[in-house]
C-alpha cells in the first residue's frame, strides 16, 4: 500500500486501450458467474509484479491475486496462509514451513523454491521493491543474497544480518509472495497476466480502463472469496465515482470526494464509512532541489511547515475526516506518540516561520514560485490551494498548486528524480509497525526514498531499532530518529487520514482493513 511508495487516493484517465496479456492455460475463461462486486481504481504504474509494485493501485490487484507466508486480518493481525510455520530461537536465523499441497492458478505447486528465486529475483534485478529484502544476510543490489537457503520442497531457511523479533511481520506484504516457474520463462508477459496464488486471478486488464479479478479455483486458504469476481473501475475524477456510487452502478468506493465530505454519510444513509486507517499524508522536496539543500534548506522546510494551519484546512475541506499529523506515522500504529521531540515544526506559527525564511534568504536570496505538484485525478486540488496560499501569505512568496492530469504521470517524474518542485506524498502501511512508515521511506536508498534523503545517522538508529527484542525496546530508537526527520524534513507531514468510503445498496459485508483497503473477498451481493 500500498505503497507501496507514497500513499496516493489516485484513480486513472479512462480511455480504453488493447486487451493485453498471456493467458492462464489451465482454466481458460472466467471461473465466476456476473455477481462481480465493482470497485473503484485506477491504472497501476507498472506491471503486477510484486518487486515492482510500490503504490495502491497495482497493490490492490497484488494483494488479492497473491497468497503469502501470513495475510492481514481487518485490525492488522498476521494469520498463516501458506505458511505451516515461521520459528527462530535467536531472531536472526528462521525456519520457514509452508503447507503442503498449496498451487498456482495453473496447477503448479507452491514450493520453497517459488519463495527463494522470487526473492532473489527482486534483489539481482535491483527492482523497486529490493529495500525490503536488505535485511537479509548477503544483500546488495543486483546479486544474489546469502542469506536464502531451500531444504526441501516445503522448507527453507533465513538468515538475517542481524537479529530482527519483528521479521516475520512483513511476511504477509505483497512484495514476499511466490512466483511460479511461468514467470522466469517471459517476465514482461506474465507481469500483464500474472498466475495466482491467492483468493483471484486477472480475467483481464484493459490497460486505462479496468482490471476484472474472478475466483483463483485453485486457492483454498483462508481468504476464500465469497463472491464472483471484483470488476476494478477506472475514473478520470473522484466525483464521477461517487455519483456512481450513489446510483448503484458502483458497490465500493474507497476514496470519497472532498465535494462530497459534509453530505456522503447522509446520503448513504448507513453505507457510509469513516474510520481511522494506517495512512499518513505529506508533500515531498528533492534533497538537491534549489534553495533546499544545507542549512538554507532545513530553514525553509521548517518555515514552510510552519507556515501551514493543519487544523484550519483539515477542518474546513476535509471536515473532520482528517488530523494534523504530529510525526511521520500514524496513531493506529503501536508506539505512536504525538508528543515527540522537534514536532513543533508541525505547529502553526506564522511568525516563527517568517524567522526562520528570512535566515535562509540572508544565506541566498529566495527567487521563483514555491509549488506543489499533484495529481488531478486523485482530489487533491482544494488542499493545495489552501496550503500553497497558507505558505503565500504567512511568506509573502509567490506559491500555486502544479496540477498533473494524472497520478501515473506525477509518480513517473517523481520516480525518476525529476521534479523541481515540491510534490504530494504519503503512505499506506505495507504491515502494521512504526518502522515500516520510516525505513522505506527515508533510509538512505530504500525504495519509496521519493526525496533521496540520507542520514547515516538516521540509517543507524532504525538498523538499531529492528535489532531490539521487542516492539516497545525497539520504538524507543524509531522515535529518536524522527527527531532527524524533524530537522531535516525531507517530507512535510501534513495529516494522518480516515479511510472515507461507502457502498451500494446492492452489496453487504462489507469491512475496510487496518490500512484502508476494503476486505473484498469478504464483500457479498444481496
Amino acid at each position: 500500500m500500498k505503497t507501496r511508495y507514497a500513499y496516493v487516493v489516485a484513480v486513472a484517465l479512462a480511455s480504453s486501450l488493447a486487451l493485453a496479456g498471456c493467458s492462464d492455460s489451465s482454466t481458460g475463461g472466467s471461473t465466476g458467474g456476473t455477481n462481480y462486486i465493482t470497485a473503484n481504481s485506477g491504472e497501476p504504474e507498472n506491471p503486477l509484479l510484486p518487486g515492482l509494485t510500490n503504490e495502491v493501485n497495482g497493490g490492490k490487484v497484488l494483494d488479492l491475486i497473491n497468497a503469502g507466508l501470513y495475510y492481514y486480518d481487518a485490525e492488522g493481525k498476521t494469520h498463516e496462509d501458506l505458511a505451516e510455520s515461521v520459528t527462530t530461537e535467536d531472531g536472526q536465523h528462521y525456519t520457514v514451513k509452508l503447507k503442503a499441497g498449496k498451487k498456482f492458478s495453473d496447477g503448479t505447486e507452491i514450493k520453497a523454491e517459488n519463495f527463494v528465486k522470487a526473492w532473489q529475483n527482486v534483489v539481482k534485478n535491483s527492482e523497486k521493491q529490493s529495500f525490503f529484502f536488505e535485511d537479509i544476510e548477503g544483500y546488495e543490489a543486483g546479486k544474489e543474497m546469502s542469506g536464502l537457503e531451500v531444504v526441501d520442497d516445503h522448507t527453507f531457511k533465513v538468515t538475517l544480518s542481524q537479529p530482527e523479533a519483528d521479521w516475520p511481520l512483513r511476511l504477509g506484504y505483497s512484495a514476499f509472495a511466490p512466483l511460479p516457474d511461468a514467470f522466469f520463462k517471459d517476465p514482461k508477459a506474465y507481469g500483464e497476466k500474472p498466475l495466482a496464488s491467492g483468493p483471484y486471478k486477472v480475467e483481464r486488464w484493459l490497460h486505462n480502463k479496468e482490471i476484472l479479478l474472478v475466483p483463483n479455483a485453485s486457492y483454498d486458504g483462508p481468504r476464500k472469496p465469497k463472491n464472483d469476481g471484483i470488476h476494478f473501475k477506472f475514473y478520470a475524477q473522484q466525483d464521477a465515482a461517487y455519483n456512481d456510487l450513489i446510483a448503484d452502478n458502483l458497490d465500493v468506493l474507497d476514496a470519497i470526494p472532498d465535494s462530497a465530505f459534509s453530505s456522503y454519510e447522509t446520503d448513504l444513509k448507513g453505507r457510509a464509512i469513516n474510520q481511522p486507517a494506517a495512512i499518513f499524508q505529506s508533500f515531498s522536496i528533492d534533497m538537491d532541489e534549489k534553495h533546499f539543500s544545507g542549512e538554507e534548506g532545513q530553514l525553509r522546510r521548517q518555515a514552510i511547515s510552519m507556515a501551514i494551519d493543519r487544523k484550519l484546512v483539515t477542518d474546513n475541506i476535509f471536515k473532520g475526516t482528517r488530523t494534523p499529523a504530529k510525526d511521520f506515522t500514524s496513531p493506529v500504529i503501536a508506539g505512536w506518540k504525538d508528543n515527540l521531540p522537534g514536532a513543533e515544526v508541525t505547529n502553526f506559527n506564522p511568525e516563527k516561520a517568517k524567522e526562520l525564511w528570512a535566515k535562509a534568504d540572508a544565506i541566498s536570496k529566495w527567487d521563483g514560485t514555491f509549488k506543489i505538484a499533484y495529481n488531478s485525478d486523485g482530489g487533491h486540488q482544494p488542499w493545495v490551494d489552501a496550503v500553497t496560499n497558507q505558505v503565500k501569505n504567512n511568506l509573502s512568496i509567490d506559491a500555486a498548486g502544479d496540477p498533473y492530469p494524472d497520478f501515473k504521470s506525477l509518480r513517473t517524474k517523481v520516480s525518476k528524480h525529476e521534479m523541481d518542485t515540491a510534490y504530494r506524498t504519503g503512505w499506506q502501511a505495507d504491515y502494521p509497525s512504526l518502522y515500516n512508515f520510516l525505513g522505506p521511506i527515508y533510509a538512505t536508498g530504500a525504495s519509496s526514498n521519493d526525496a533521496q534523503y540520507s542520514n547515516p545517522e538516521f540509517d543507524k538508529l532504525l538498523k538499531t531499532g529492528l535489532s531490539q527484542k521487542t516492539p516497545d525496546e525497539a520504538n524507543k530508537y524509531f522515535d529518536e530518529a524522527q527527531t532527524l526527520l524533524f530537522r531535516d524534513l525531507p517530507a512535510i507531514p501534513l495529516w494522518y487520514a480516515n479511510v472515507n468510503g461507502g457502498y451500494s445498496t446492492h452489496v453487504q459485508d462489507v469491512k475496510f482493513g487496518w490500512n484502508s483497503v476494503p476486505l473484498y473477498h469478504e464483500i457479498t451481493k444481496k
